[in-house]
């Protein structure tokens, strides 16, 4: 079998930004990883390991200190159009309609042509917002604000979408639906394939529904700390959300992403049990199942 073609590749790429009083602050260093084309990589770690920093990085944001980070085997040196950056909250203008606002990047790249005009309207369709082309961000909910926001990240085609915890902001219902959405839309917009994304996130339970695989980085300066793939089927419907299989990748994450809960259950299972006088133990019971810190 042919190895997939690589989008995105860093090797032992350096990043960082000066600090206010003088010196350097690195936020990864010797980081290596790649990404293939139509493939879903989330990236979790710890606050403040480097996770955002790489992700501006890789959309131009931020300049490279060292090492490579490559877009279909170029340099990355400054922002292009054959990559969208969205993020936490929805950036919209709001003195244009949604429409407008999912054309806005055709139209200052000078390419709102009919074809440009027709994709534009079949995201919005997609995105399950034809009824709202007409309205304004201050007429749609924050949901809907973000199912607009990642329609106009689509509109230029690129071909890589960065998402920066697109969802964080959103109470949690609101956030599952999004998530559901987001996976139709990317692989409709892929025809089939899945559009080649990188995603920022926190929420565990988000990375392993969303991801191919997910990037576990260590804390900063970042490197990798796990390589987890995630071999379940799309689409990844409630029930498997709710599998052994789904929650043993989480614990799986969740080890690397915090090593002393690994160690503490390991105690645990050093440790005796007491004997039993055959009156209910309240606490003990209490202690079952309860959810790792």
């Amino acid at each position: 079998m042919p190895a997939p073609d690589i989008c995105l590749e860093a090797r032992r790429l350096r990043l960082g930004h000066q600090a206010r009083r003088g010196g350097f602050t690195l936020a990864c260093e010797n980081l290596d990883l790649t990404v293939a084309e139509h493939e879903f990589v989330v990236i979790v770690g710890p606050s403040g390991c480097g996770k955002t920093t790489f992700l501006e990085a890789v959309a131009g944001l931020v300049p490279v200190a060292g090492g490579a980070l490559e877009l279909h085997g170029r340099p990355i040196d400054g922002p292009g159009p054959e990559r969208s950056l969205v993020f936490q909250h929805a950036s919209l203008f709001p003195w244009r309609t949604v429409l407008a606002n999912v054309q806005f990047g055709p139209q200052v790249q000078g390419r709102l042509d009919d074809a440009a005009r027709a994709r534009a309207e079949r995201l919005l369709e997609t995105a399950g917002l034809a009824h709202a082309a007409g309205k304004y961000p201050h007429e749609l909910s924050g949901g809907m604000r973000q199912r607009v926001n990642l329609a106009r990240a689509l509109a230029t085609d690129p071909a890589l979408l960065l998402l920066d915890e697109p969802f964080g902001a959103l109470d949690a219902q609101t956030r599952e639906n999004l998530q559901d959405e987001l996976l139709r839309i990317w692989q409709a917009d892929g025809v089939g394939n899945g559009k080649t994304a990188l995603f920022v996130t926190h929420d565990v339970n988000e990375a392993v529904l969303l991801a191919d695989r997910v990037l576990v980085f260590s804390p900063s300066p970042a490197h990798i700390a796990l390589e987890v793939s995630i071999d379940a089927p799309r689409p990844r419907d409630a029930a498997w959300r709710r599998s052994a299989e789904f929650l043993a990748y989480g614990d799986k994450i969740l080890d690397a992403l915090h090593p002393t809960r690994n160690q503490a259950r390991n105690d645990d299972d050093d440790v005796s049990p007491a004997p039993h006088d055959g009156s209910a133990n309240s606490l003990g019971a209490a202690g079952l199942g309860a959810p790792a810190q």
